[in-house]
């Protein structure tokens, strides 16, 4: 097999987002296993920087794994075009076809990355693009259709429905889904008659130890808590979260403890322990009632996979199908829809210790048995030999 081209729009060591730390881990794994493949990526920082800035230098680099990262430069982009359009998705409100071609050209894109994916596309076996809504993979996918693989992290949102990606979507090779509900989502959206698909879900490290003495006297957090990790912002719905707790610990001892980057929260009975290191964050998880996990737009959950490695249930919200069917699934934990559920799973949960550890077992055996690293990607190698008709 000839190299794998792993598209994203922006890639480093450090950046902590779901897409990014899957594709950061997935591409760690294949290269131990010999597979020869390049990073192709912007110049930008990340999601959360200005799309205008070209932080990076152009070039080629190696990353901590020593795999190749060819880094181009950003396209300009018109910043007020883009945030109009961006600003009625995000509202639900109607997007023309022809907004819908200025959002994608005003998002970030890079002219150079995508001539150099033309002038050398025999150089590679398939170009692999992630995630699925940004310039990069829209406009990369175009340039060899017949040798691209979308992973494409799908939520059921209004970026999802737009009708540029019905029309472009079905014409790749592949696409590979982290979870069942995830898939059915895509096929619900777009015509996938004619593309080879995989069901993967994300490799894990099953090896996870975790000690909840270390969290207790590092941090010195005696009290029972809910934990929230991720993410602190409107997307993970965590203000739903927050609102819930005040109502639900207005006459009892239980804390909330949030971990994960953003702006910190100050709030009663809520103890914002900001961004910690993965030990650290192992050892919280570890040491808490259940993890809550409100967010309704999910295509995995790292978070909670790494919760029911450290052996401790989940709490998700009923309305993201791809947690609720984990839930379901693995027996690991319960589902709300409302307040009065969120106080009723809560109590189920505190008051039936034996049955919440239990519940983190089982969700413990499931990761193990679904989402090794080592499965996972053993099956990303032979979906990507079968695509390219390479072995």
């Amino acid at each position: 097999m000839k190299k794998l081209g792993f598209v994203i729009p922006w890639y480093s060591d450090n950046i902590s987002g779901g897409a990014e730390t899957m594709f950061r881990n997935l591409t760690a794994e294949l290269h131990k296993r010999t597979i020869p493949l390049e990073i192709l990526t912007t110049c930008a920082e990340s999601f959360n920087s200005d799309w205008n800035r070209n932080y990076y230098r152009k070039g080629l680099y190696f990353d901590k794994n020593c795999i190749p990262v060819r880094r181009f430069p950003i396209r300009k982009r018109n910043t007020r075009a883009f945030d109009s359009i961006n600003f009625r998705f995000m509202n639900n409100m109607p997007v023309s076809y022809d907004e819908e071609k200025i959002f994608l050209r005003e998002m970030i894109n890079s002219n150079s990355l995508y001539r150099y994916m033309r002038e050398n596309s025999d150089k590679y076996s398939l170009f692999v693009f992630t995630p699925y809504m940004f310039g990069t993979t829209y406009y990369g996918m175009q340039i060899c259709p017949e040798k691209s693989v979308i992973i494409p992290c799908l939520h059921d949102e209004p970026y999802a429905h737009m009708m540029h990606f019905r029309k472009k979507f079905p014409k790749v090779a592949g696409m590979v889904f982290n979870s069942n509900p995830e898939k059915l989502l895509a096929e619900n959206l777009y015509n996938l008659d004619n593309i080879r698909t995989l069901v993967a879900g994300i490799g894990m490290d099953t090896s996870i130890k975790a000690n909840p003495e270390d969290f207790r006297q590092k941090f010195r957090i005696s009290q029972p808590f809910i934990l929230y990790s991720g993410r602190k912002d409107y997307g993970k719905n965590l203000d739903t979260l927050i609102r819930y707790f005040n109502r639900y610990s207005q006459n009892n001892c239980l804390k909330l403890v949030l971990t994960g980057g953003g702006k910190n929260i100050y709030a009663k009975n809520v103890i914002d322990l900001g961004y910690v290191p993965e030990q650290d964050k192992f050892n919280t998880m570890s040491a808490c009632e259940f993890l809550c996990q409100p967010s309704v737009n999910e295509s995995f959950s790292l978070v909670v996979m790494e919760n029911w490695l450290c052996g401790r249930p989940v709490l998700v919200n009923e309305y993201c199908s791809v947690t609720k069917n984990f839930v379901t699934e693995s027996n690991g934990g319960l589902y709300f829809g409302n307040y009065q559920e969120f106080r009723a799973c809560t109590d189920y949960l505190l008051r039936n210790k034996k049955v919440s550890d239990i519940m983190g077992q089982n969700g413990c055996r499931y990761v193990k048995n679904n989402f090794d690293k080592n499965i996972v990607t053993s099956k990303y190698i032979d979906f990507f030999r079968n695509i390219s008709n390479e072995s």
